[in-house]
């Protein structure tokens, strides 16, 4: 039997998850991380980071009786930089994906010569959420920070440099730096106009590489052996999708934490794949990654509980109570579900959220329905992105939290009008990077041979023809509402910029 930990850190928590190679789970424990919202600003803390790493190791291995671990792999959210010096340590807060700050970078990098033949290559966009404008950011905005930095870094890439002292990245980390997958180069010619050296960024390696053992110190200060290996997986959205087993065109995933991640497979590239999503290949597992995430999904939901169940005894189960006593449509109310802006598919930065269509009547019955609803025409969106490809979306895999209310479920296949699968894991980032660092080993023959091991399938849902019916009117209304408040949008940013201050807020779960 061979052993592997998972260091999951997501956006609201860091989680150890202990696995054999029959797909068991062992061990598991769980740590909030406090987030940090100011104005456009959203940050966490490195240090903290490896504080509650230790942490967690260290009681996921009391709970499995301190047995010998063979592999360790590390996955946690893309497009997140994290600077540091020589040393590996923290020369400022993470810029998480969600942080707005670099929107005159992003600006002036989609009007850079070299950026159109990326964009015409690899079909991504100059958004604020990607690695490179948040870099010209700190260059530009930080000059102090810019001069010390010695290494730009994602979360797994820190993590990943505590644990060996190494400063790599796996090759879909580095095409948030539209690193080019399929030449395996960075962008020399955009860096070289916008002024950041290559060697800034860290040595690429493909997801399943041993990049060595555990270090002495890291040995000493999480409990692990030194002849523990780190093996590469990672980011969380692609190891969700590998662990929903999601291989054969026609499948896609949803995965709904904090944020959704919807993809499909593909067994070829896509030529001309646009710019609402994106495609990675996973060239180890012979597959083409095709789809997105989106700036909320189960976030959602913990909103509507700090906003109207905060004091219940049992809010997620009052919640979906709730919501189900409230009509198909929410008595007529439409909710925008973009709270932070919106990533996959839209790429708007100033959309916000919306309750449209509220009357006297309404109750927050209502509006916890409209939210839950939300989370289907996400999918929707997604599918429509996806299916303008030419790939055809049949069945649909369910993971994550979100996956827990049996009503969200049951609305995603009313609402799509597809077959949804909810998977009995709903830890499918840690299977994945489990099955992706196992698969790169030599474990596993294949990773339908791995996901036999973890995937399990728990319950089928078919689609009510009659409510997709009424779905398919509402969702059109959805789309209409955006679509004639998108202008606005940009024009609130610019009133609340000037009339509010920019007050910090301090929260633990997104």
């Amino acid at each position: 039997m061979k052993t592997i930990l998972v260091l999951n850190m997501g956006m609201k928590s860091i989680r150890s998850i202990l696995f054999d190679n029959g797909g068991s789970k062992l061990a598991s424990a769980s740590i909030l991380i406090e987030t940090s919202l100011k104005g456009e600003t959203v940050t966490q803390l490195p240090a903290e980071w490896w504080e509650k790493a230790c942490l967690v190791i260290r009681e996921t291995l009391t709970d499995a009786g301190n047995i010998s671990i063979d592999y360790l792999t590390v996955t946690s959210s893309s497009s997140c930089l994290v600077c540091v010096d020589q040393y590996g340590e923290a020369l400022m807060p993470c810029m998480m994906v969600s942080d707005k700050r670099a929107k005159e970078e992003s600006r002036l990098i989609g009007n850079m010569n070299a950026f159109a033949k990326i964009k015409k290559q690899t079909g991504l966009n100059a958004d604020l959420s990607f690695m490179l404008p948040k870099a010209f950011w700190v260059k530009r905005q930080e000059s102090d920070i810019y001069e010390k930095t010695y290494k730009f870094l994602t979360p797994n890439d820190y993590l990943t440099e505590k644990f060996t002292g190494r400063f790599v990245t796996d090759y879909m980390n580095a095409q948030k730096w539209y690193y080019d997958t399929y030449k395996k180069q960075y962008p020399v010619e955009l860096l070289k106009e916008i002024g950041i050296s290559e060697t800034m960024l860290p040595e690429v390696l493909p997801p399943g590489t041993w990049i060595g053992n555990i270090s002495e110190t890291a040995s000493i200060q999480t409990g692990l052996s030194r002849n523990t290996k780190m093996v590469l997986s990672t980011y969380d959205a692609i190891c969700s999708f590998v662990g929903s087993g999601v291989f054969q065109e026609g499948e896609a995933s949803d995965v709904s934490g904090t944020v959704t991640v919807f993809r499909a497979a593909s067994a070829k590239r896509i030529d001309s794949i646009g710019n609402k999503i994106q495609q990675l290949p996973y060239h180890e597992g012979k597959i083409h990654i095709i789809g997105g995430s989106n700036n909320m999904g189960g976030g959602l939901i913990e909103w509507v509980k700090q906003c109207y169940y905060q004091n219940e005894m049992l809010p997620y189960e009052l919640m979906e109570k709730d919501a189900s006593e409230a009509s198909l449509g929410a008595g007529g109310v439409i909710f925008l579900p973009y709270l932070l802006g919106e990533r996959a598919p839209l790429w708007d930065s100033n959309a916000r959220g919306v309750f449209f269509g509220l009357e006297r009547m309404h109750t927050r019955k209502e509006m916890t329905r409209a939210v839950f609803e939300s989370t289907g025409f996400i999918d929707l969106d997604m599918i429509a992105a996806i299916e303008e490809t030419g790939i055809k979306i049949n069945s649909v895999r369910l993971s994550g939290g979100l996956a827990r209310i049996n009503l969200i479920s049951q609305m995603k296949a009313d609402i799509t009008g597809k077959t949804v699968q909810v998977l009995s894991e709903f830890e499918t980032t840690a299977t994945g990077a489990a099955m992706m660092a196992l698969y790169g080993q030599g474990i596993y023959s294949s990773l339908q041979e791995a996901a036999d091991q973890f995937v399990k399938v728990r319950m089928v849902i078919s689609p009510d023809r009659k409510n997709h019916e009424k779905y398919k009117e509402l969702y059109s209304l959805y789309k209409e509402t955006y679509h004639t408040l998108k202008p606005l949008f940009p024009k609130r940013m610019e009133i609340t910029e000037r009339l509010y201050s920019n007050k910090r807020i301090r929260i633990e779960n997104l």
